[in-house]
């Protein structure tokens, strides 16, 4: 028998990804932008609505992310809205994880009612 490569190749299940399908956070930020500017283009603050809006866009950014062929990773999309009255505003996330094959990405989107950032973290799923 031979030894299993680096990628897992040769066997069932894969230690690592292979390069194709690793995360790349180019491509998610792209489909995050996209998202967002598509959705929230003339959206406006109110405060009833933001909690079903903010799942939405975590729900319809998640599912966009599987379809771009990150099977294997587990995605954690979190989607922060807020009004817009000029005042600044910090955001921080710490977490374990493999920095060989996890990865994340982030954009915010502003108009002149609210601000929305939105991190989506990708994990490998072993």
């Amino acid at each position: 028998m031979g030894e299993l490569g680096p990628e897992g190749s040769g066997g069932a299940h894969r230690l690592r990804p292979g390069l194709r399908p690793r995360l790349k956070s180019s491509t998610v930020k792209e489909c995050i932008h996209a998202i967002l500017k598509e959705k929230l283009a003339d959206a406006q603050y109110v405060p009833e609505e933001v909690p079903q809006l903010t799942k939405s866009l975590s729900e319809i950014i998640k599912d966009r992310l599987k379809e771009e062929g990150f099977d294997r990773y587990k995605m954690v999309v979190q989607v922060v809205i807020g009004e817009q009255r000029g005042e600044g505003v910090n955001m921080a996330a710490r977490c374990f994880w493999d920095a060989d094959t996890d990865s994340y990405a982030h954009d915010v989107f502003v108009n002149d009612s609210l601000f929305c950032v939105v991190a989506a973290f990708g994990c490998f799923y072993y």
